[in-house]
């Protein structure tokens, strides 16, 4: 494996939160399924094209875009060895022989300069302890105009699935504390001035913020939807106080809640998030 400077980051995803999300690849692609049209619009990716997808998870997108990309390929980079192991798993299984994966951190990964036509990302940038230093290593990645496309989440307050989940097993919706809204996270990229400076100074141009509102598919009925969402590190870290029966009031407290957004495609919430799209600069600016 390539140097890691992210170093809580690779733990949580080569630990449970790992785990977890490997073993449940096909739920969790079923949540971000609305943002993969968008995204790969918004890319623009072409037949030849070389394409890198940051934080890849299990691979869905990486190989979305090297079925687009069937003359050139795809590379998928994560911190999450469970998750790659799924990614070339999924991808051997439907024969694509134009797409790898590569376990590494984003911030310091040795990526040849100017290797890859367009990056994406589907919601996999938030988590970098030295953004600027994640997305100034994308830009060496890319060739001079170059293209990136990435999702991320939108303010709290906006995203429907976060203030239900919350409000079961809390008893309220938190309000991300000011200090600690750039902190690694999915919402570290929510304020759309920061997206902006941090692109600009990472070297990119023409950066654009579009929102994106998905429906977002938990499970096929509550209960799943509930055994989906405890399973993550968050919901764990509520719960984890040797509590049983709090655990248990939290469970039921959350299936509750959940059981009222039941629709015949499943449990169903919404989500708010950004679709930005920058380029690098030209080799003579």
């Amino acid at each position: 494996m390539q140097p890691i400077v992210n170093v809580e980051q690779v733990k949580a995803w080569n630990g449970p939160e790992g785990r977890h999300w490997a073993d449940h690849a096909a739920q969790w692609d079923a949540v971000s399924a609305e943002l993969n049209e968008p995204l790969l619009a918004a890319a623009g990716i072409n037949p030849d094209d070389r394409v890198l997808d940051l934080g890849c998870g299990n691979g869905q997108t990486t190989r979305l875009a090297a079925r687009r990309a069937r003359d050139g390929h795809a590379l998928g980079v994560d911190l999450s060895g469970p998750m790659l192991q799924t990614a070339r798993a999924h991808a051997a299984g439907e024969g694509l022989t134009n797409v790898r994966f590569e376990q590494g951190d984003v911030q310091v990964h040795p990526f040849p300069p100017g290797e890859f036509d367009v990056a994406i990302s589907r919601g996999g940038l938030t988590f970098f302890a030295n953004p600027v230093a994640a997305f100034t290593n994308v830009a060496h990645a890319l060739r001079p105009g170059g293209r990136l496309a990435f999702t991320c989440a939108r303010a709290v307050d906006e995203q429907q699935w976060f203030t239900v989940f919350m409000a079961a097993l809390v008893g309220r919706v938190p309000h991300l504390d000011p200090a600690a809204a750039y902190e690694p996270g999915m919402f570290s990229l929510a304020d759309p001035r920061r997206i902006d400076e941090l692109l600009a100074t990472a070297g990119f141009r023409d950066i654009t913020m579009t929102g994106v509102d998905p429906t977002m598919t938990y499970g096929l009925d509550a209960a799943a939807a509930t055994q989906l969402v405890l399973g993550t590190g968050p919901a764990r870290a509520l719960l984890d106080n040797g509590d049983r029966h709090a655990a248990t009031r939290a469970r039921v407290a959350l299936t509750t809640a959940l059981s009222s957004y039941e629709h015949p495609d499943g449990v169903q919430l919404e989500g708010a998030f950004w679709l930005v799209t920058a380029v690098t600069k030209a080799s003579d600016q």
